[in-house]
């Protein structure tokens, strides 16, 4: 489960734009430079050491450099050629910024959260990365923190020449990897949807102290989920509002079927936060029912023993005449009476539907 927000206390007191190295920077990284056209497509992996140069005026078709991790060296080697101010460096850095976009003038600055399920301990575990896009023009820089097979299936169709991908612009470029990443909230859904159905139907029938744990862990989920989602329908709200000479008019009908996209997603978490908060009050009436039960059945087994109890003090005392003590069959006679009382009770009770 992602940490909801990360430590941040090893940056006091340094400059702003101060990249660090960090574990996802320690990682091995790799850089990958993709142009394309509707005549052609190329792609190269570049070192460590290589660089961009870069004139935005002078370059044809589409560029996209698809960098993963989080390198200072690399930041700082894309950040030159293209303009980019440290800050902007340092958000891509910093991998729990918030779902959002920024205008840098000749450029967009979008920064979403890429979510999967992984398997641990055979259960399904929510993970979170944070994907960095720097848009303009004609070019796109993408940042992920890990290798991820997620964005396979655009450089597959790019250079296959499938799709409209060849035809269109970096901000149809942009759109591609908006939209597989909201694709993939659809599945977390399900998967949490299925979770809290089983876990219902659970409740209903044998809670137990496992079961509160788990609600915690599916609130998180869902609020992590609902975190990621609800900024990023602002993101594409505002790009489809803009003005500016980035978006292009004919992107517009892809970003507002995106928004819907995001606006189902939305309304699916909101209802799984509201069946998971009622779920605990569920938990809770279940546990009250099975201990009203339990004390049911104990009020009951007590409640036979109440005459018995007294027959068998009565019979106890020590008086010195008492008759019965004296009689041949006083003793089965007491036997004979203390059963039928059980068996009176039990008939009374079951009569009045108390059991």
């Amino acid at each position: 489960m992602p940490r909801l927000l990360k430590k941040r206390g090893h940056k006091v007191g340094l400059p702003p734009g101060t990249l660090l190295p960090s574990q996802q920077s320690e990682l091995p990284g790799r850089c990958r430079l993709i142009k394309y056209d509707q005549a052609g497509f190329s792609e190269k992996p570049l070192s460590q050491d290589e660089t961009v140069s870069w004139e935005g005026t002078e370059e044809r078709g589409t560029t996209w450099i698809q960098t993963v991790g989080l390198d200072p060296r690399r930041l700082s080697g894309l950040g030159e050629p293209f303009g980019l101010h440290p800050l902007v460096l340092e958000d891509i850095q910093t991998t729990d910024q918030r779902t959002k976009m920024e205008d840098l003038g000749d450029s967009l600055f979008l920064t979403a959260k890429i979510l999967s399920l992984a398997q641990e301990h055979g259960k399904s575990v929510l993970q979170a990365e944070q994907l960095s896009l720097v848009l303009g023009s004609n070019y796109l820089l993408s940042f992920q923190e890990r290798e991820s097979p997620l964005f396979e299936p655009i450089r597959e169709r790019l250079r296959s020449g499938k799709g409209k991908g060849r035809q269109m612009g970096s901000d149809f470029l942009a759109y591609l990897l908006l939209d597989i990443l909201v694709d993939h909230y659809f599945p977390i859904l399900e998967n949490l949807g299925d979770r809290i159905e089983e876990l219902e139907l659970k409740l209903a029938q044998n809670p137990s102290s496992s079961d509160l744990r788990s609600i915690e862990e599916m609130k998180r989920e869902a609020f992590y989920l609902r975190k990621a989602v609800w900024p990023l329908r602002d993101v594409v709200a505002s790009l489809e509002r803009d003005e500016g000479h980035i978006i292009t008019a004919g992107l517009r009908p892809y970003l507002r079927d995106l928004y819907d996209h995001i606006i189902q997603i939305i309304d699916a978490t909101e209802m799984c936060r509201d069946l998971l908060s009622g779920m605990v009050d569920l938990y809770m009436s279940s546990i009250s029912n099975r201990l009203n039960q339990v004390m049911k059945v104990l009020t009951i087994i007590s409640t036979l023993f109440i005459p018995l109890t007294f027959l068998v003090g009565v019979y106890g005392m020590n008086f010195r005449y008492m008759p019965e003590l004296e009689w041949k069959y006083s003793y089965p006679i007491l036997w004979v009476v203390m059963g039928a009382t059980v068996i009176f009770m039990i008939r009374f009770f079951k009569k009045k539907r108390w059991f």
